[in-house]
């Protein structure tokens, strides 16, 4: 064959509409990775003041770590008991949906629980304040009573409700869409074969469920709970209505007095807020930033990894 005849493989001819939707999806990536540069550059220049404010612009901390450790602490451990709470809750919904309700029912029930995600923090707010909390107070009391000798539940109860526990189950309450919708499309994505295969070897379905279904989806079910952790932790007006807050650092889940969360010191104090105050809270602002991108990237890097292994 003579060397005139081979010619190159020609490039398709690039449609305008197919350019002018690349050009669209490049610019709104970049313009997401500059807004996200834009926050970071702006709370680290207007929070450094707060490293070296003194005693009165940190509302009476002796330092800026005095300061936030306290808020970080009670945004932690809200967002760890929400999670302990909604994690079993939304797995259990999502398997349900995904393997064991009709398909009839396991639609309404899927979008039901997707329109949790749509309510308004400050409904959720209002619901915690006006139900949840005055309907655990009796059982805050009789934890007192009874399991006063664990730390968790050592009292005095709180007589409102408005403690660390109530504001962990309004915050599970809002995270169980998030995890809930993740997991039940990564449960659905496990392969048909794997499990036609283990009820073939006479397995029973949870027996499927845990042997073919769990493992298959472990890292989405991984990156789904990061995922809702995320969410518990920039949580702000729901949490800030609920907790009645006092800036201590305890472990006793029941009581009036109550460590408060980042977002939630942030919504209550910067309104009467002016100077260095400003950048302190700017500054807790940054903490809350920080931990809440390197959970998203570390959920975005268990999924990737997952892929992979898959």
């Amino acid at each position: 064959m003579s060397a005139d005849l081979i010619t190159a493989p020609r490039r398709p001819k690039q449609r305008p509409g197919d350019l002018v939707f690349a050009t669209t999806a490049r610019a709104a990536g970049l313009l997401i990775l500059v807004a996200l540069a834009g926050v970071a550059v702006f709370l680290t220049v207007e929070g450094i003041p707060a490293f070296t404010a003194p005693s009165d612009a940190l509302y009476g901390a002796s330092s800026f770590l005095a300061f936030v450790w306290p808020l970080l602490f009670g945004t932690l451990l809200a967002a760890f008991l929400a999670l302990l709470i909604a994690t079993p809750l939304a797995l259990g919904v999502a398997l349900v949906i995904s393997h064991y309700a009709p398909r009839r029912l396991a639609r309404p029930i899927g979008y039901v629980v997707d329109l949790l995600a749509a309510v308004p923090s400050v409904v959720y707010g209002l619901w915690g304040i006006g139900y949840v909390g005055t309907r655990l107070a009796p059982t805050y009391d009789w934890l007192a009573t009874h399991l006063g000798f664990i730390p968790f539940f050592a009292g005095p109860a709180s007589a409102t409700g408005k403690t660390i526990l109530t504001a962990a189950i309004v915050l599970a309450i809002m995270a169980i869409p998030i995890i809930t919708a993740i997991s039940r499309e990564v449960f659905l994505q496990t392969p048909t074969l794997h499990e036609e295969a283990a009820l073939a070897l006479g397995a029973t379905r949870w027996e499927m469920i845990r042997l073919a279904v769990l493992p298959h989806a472990r890292s989405g079910i991984v990156s789904a709970v990061m995922l809702g952790l995320g969410r518990a932790l920039g949580e702000t007006m729901a949490v800030a209505m609920v907790l009645s807050a006092s800036g201590v650092v305890t472990f006793n889940l029941i009581s009036s007095d109550n460590p408060s969360t980042i977002a939630a010191n942030i919504a209550l104090q910067f309104p009467e807020s002016t100077g260095l105050r400003v950048n302190a809270l700017i500054a807790s602002g940054l903490v809350l930033f920080v931990i809440t991108f390197a959970v998203n990237f570390a959920a975005r890097a268990i999924v990737a990894r997952g892929s992979k292994e898959r």
